[in-house]
């Protein structure tokens, strides 16, 4: 018998000792569940071959050579990555829906004497569940952002707050991108349905009954989107701003962007992209900054010319309640303690 569970925090609270995904690399790379290994009993090759075969030949030799291919590929990871296991090892196995892939696994698993078990729908149920609590339901969450012009710094405060105990949501974190046109981050984006994963899985290990302090962010990250739950508990969260000069703000860019900042050529190409926005005059002056190497000036003149007026005019289309305003004199370590001593004095009156 598969096991089935009501709701997505009833899965993540599943009690098993490993999560075993049984799909293709491919299929595992695209998306799985948080922590899950992933144990193939097909390849990519091998997936595509039986496919084949069970549309242009006939599905008893696709199952047959598939059969062949599960045990054997099964046998494999038994005698490798498994062996290590005592006799009271659970694993929780699943595959894109639950079939043959997790069922010829698990059984196998349970004839050793191992207390295997299937996720009833597999993948697919998975999935459900993720897209019911992300798209579907309210989130349960009592959301507070923080909020601020560029280069003040609300990513770090929120790593700051995180090691003083405060529930954070670091969105910028799970998208791996630092939420600007600027904020490509090295290894690129996860897919939507494994950023949707990573949130998820975030959210449920939260606490409803206390506040989550997270980045105000517009409704994409980069190229991820952020799921109409959160979007709707994030348009609705009290606010707390952080104000800094703008000679604080481009000491602390400066430092935080230097790989997009020394990038010259990629820079100009970025920014290349803002001439009908911005118009060519201001667009030259940028990159008059860049081939001059003013790393301060170009940061100083994309906020004054570009980022604040977009901040400004995001903002009056979001009447949001702000709770409270922090002047951080300083973007360094001990400014940043300072300014987050006094956010979590907020939270705590939120």
């Amino acid at each position: 018998m598969a096991i089935s569970f009501a709701s997505l925090p009833d899965l993540y609270a599943h009690g098993f000792d490993t999560v075993i995904d049984v799909r293709s690399p491919a299929e595992h790379a695209e998306d799985h569940l948080p922590g899950a290994i992933n144990l193939p009993v097909l390849d990519n090759d091998e997936r595509a071959r039986v496919g084949t075969i069970y549309v242009q030949e006939s599905p008893f030799l696709a199952r047959k050579l598939g059969a062949a291919l599960v045990f054997r590929n099964a046998a494999n990871a038994i005698e490798q990555s498994l062996s290590h296991h005592e006799g009271g090892w659970r694993p929780l196995v699943y595959c894109w829906r639950g079939g043959q892939r997790s069922g010829s696994f698990t059984w196998m698993l349970q004839q050793i004497g191992w207390r295997a078990e299937v996720i009833e729908g597999g993948y697919r149920t998975y999935r459900r569940l993720v897209n019911r609590y992300l798209y579907d339901d309210p989130l349960p969450h009592r959301m507070v952002a923080l909020d601020g012009f560029t280069g003040t710094a609300k990513t770090d405060l929120l790593q700051v707050l995180h090691e003083r105990g405060v529930q954070v949501l670091d969105l910028e974190g799970l998208a791996n991108h630092r939420g600007s046109m600027l904020g490509a981050m090295p290894g690129g984006q996860p897919s939507q349905k494994a950023f949707e994963s990573a949130l998820a899985g975030a959210l449920c290990a939260l606490d409803p009954a206390r506040p989550v302090l997270i980045e105000a962010e517009s409704s994409k990250i980069g190229e991820r989107i952020l799921p109409p739950s959160l979007w709707a508990a994030m348009k609705a969260a009290l606010r707390i701003e952080v104000q800094a000069s703008i000679e604080a703000r481009t000491e602390y860019l400066v430092q935080a962007y230097d790989d997009i900042l020394s990038d010259a050529a990629g820079l100009r190409e970025r920014l290349g992209y803002l001439r009908q926005h911005r118009g060519h005059e201001v667009v030259d002056g940028w990159f008059a900054l860049i081939v001059a190497g003013d790393k301060a000036g170009v940061t100083r003149a994309l906020m004054e010319q570009h980022y604040d007026p977009a901040y400004l005019k995001s903002r009056k289309a979001h009447d949001a309640q702000v709770i409270g305003q922090v002047q951080a004199g300083r973007l360094d370590g001990p400014g940043l303690e300072t300014a987050a001593s006094q956010i979590e004095d907020m939270l705590h009156k939120a």
